[in-house]
């Protein structure tokens, strides 16, 4: 069963929701968040960011970057651009990009049934991302940012918040990028009650995006657990912050590679060598690939595309069939000397939303030598991995439309 718990979401007043959203701390570096942020002291990103309004930065120590985004919030709280609510609600969260939208619902997720496995991962996380975002939670005692999950639609639960979306909204804007953003507070007792149930019967939830924030935030309530005199699942920090989606409403989108050099090979002899497990074909059109173990590659302004010769390698293996695990161990490890993509400073990940322009950029300013487009991982071979207790490779998933940070808070 699926436990969810609503909450006294710490948000912004109706008139400021549109100024305080902000994209996700982790898809934004110092120097975009300071150039989309500009001189708004309202942007969430000085929460979630607040790196930014530390001009000595990098040179600066870490907690002092923990400090200024807990004086940040406090500032937002105290000016009453923040408020909380009276009582424990849910939020139903509504996201438009072209003719996409997706419905979910904001809640606090379980813990527990994260450390048991309830909630599954397909990731693994990094120790010194982790780290951050731990210190970032627990100096400011807020979850600041959503964990993306999904489950298997209930047409119970889609009923629910079908009903609630007809009701006026709470917040309507669209932002910078063009995503359109629509909530609805739930608050009345009755709808609490029958999402509760419903989500109940859900046997399993899938995070798909935001694996730090949701280790993070068991790490500290396992931290406060400890500290605690009289330790409760009832506690605020035994729930962490997330967004429930059906997992026929998300959409993944291809999450592509670029590499700085092509590891002292010349072209030609690089072509050669991939040629061993690939079928080159000289031009490629359509430079993003349409059919799994394709893959589209830009090399000296030329596109061209590689076609995997062993369908049937993997079978049964839903890590090492998946078109990245394709791509690294027969291409970017064995070839162009990528061992490990978590750390190698010669890769770089390029989400699919940048389109193929952006590979093509990349190569053509001289920065890179080679970049590969790829399939986007689709949902089912994640939860296919999920269900094994199998983790994807680095950088596997693109998730679009991103969630906002800043509309919903999480005291604990």
């Amino acid at each position: 069963m699926a436990c969810i718990t609503p909450f006294r979401a710490l948000r912004p007043h109706r008139q400021y929701a549109q100024a305080v959203a902000a994209p996700p701390y982790d898809v934004v570096n110092v120097e975009e968040a300071r150039a989309l942020v500009g001189n708004d002291p309202l942007s969430f990103l000085h929460v979630e960011k607040s790196e930014i309004d530390l001009p000595e930065y990098p040179h600066v120590e870490e907690q002092a970057i923990f400090r200024t985004a807990n004086n940040n919030l406090l500032k937002l709280k105290g000016d009453k651009i923040l408020f909380q609510d009276q009582g424990p609600c849910f939020y139903v969260y509504s996201q438009q990009l072209g003719g996409h939208r997706q419905y979910g619902i904001v809640t606090g997720a379980s813990v527990r049934e994260y450390e048991t496995g309830l909630i599954k991962k397909h990731e693994n996380t990094r120790a010194d991302k982790e780290l951050e975002r731990i210190n970032h939670v627990d100096t400011v005692s807020a979850q600041t940012g959503p964990v993306f999950i999904t489950y298997r639609k209930s047409n119970i639960i889609d009923g629910i918040v079908a009903k609630i979306a007809q009701t006026p909204s709470e917040y309507a804007f669209v932002a910078s990028d063009g995503v359109a953003h629509e909530a609805w507070v739930v608050s009345d007792g009755d709808t609490i009650d029958q999402l509760t149930a419903a989500f109940a019967k859900v046997q399993t939830m899938y995070i798909a995006d935001g694996h730090h924030r949701a280790a993070a935030a068991a790490s500290v309530a396992r931290m406060r657990r400890e500290k605690d005199p009289a330790p409760s699942e009832t506690r605020d920090y035994e729930t962490f912050l997330a967004v429930l989606f059906p997992h026929d409403q998300i959409r993944i989108m291809d999450y592509n590679r670029a590499v700085k050099d092509l590891n002292g090979l010349q072209p030609q002899d690089f072509l050669s060598r991939i040629s061993r497990d690939f079928e080159i074909t000289d031009s490629f059109a359509d430079r993003s690939p349409k059919r799994m173990h394709d893959f589209g590659m830009y090399l000296n302004g030329k596109w061209r595309r590689l076609a995997f010769r062993k369908d049937g390698l993997a079978a049964g293996d839903p890590v090492r069939s998946l078109d990245v695990s394709i791509l690294q161990e027969y291409l970017l490890g064995p070839v162009l000397g990528i061992a490990d993509p978590r750390t190698d400073k010669r890769i770089d990940f390029i989400g699919g939303i940048r389109g193929m322009e952006e590979l093509e950029r990349l190569v053509d300013s001289g920065r890179f030598a080679v970049a590969f487009s790829l399939c986007a991982t689709t949902l089912s071979e994640l939860m296919d991995v999920a269900d094994a207790d199998l983790v994807m490779p680095p950088k596997s998933t693109w998730f679009e439309p991103k969630l906002r940070s800043g509309l919903f808070v999480h005291l604990i």
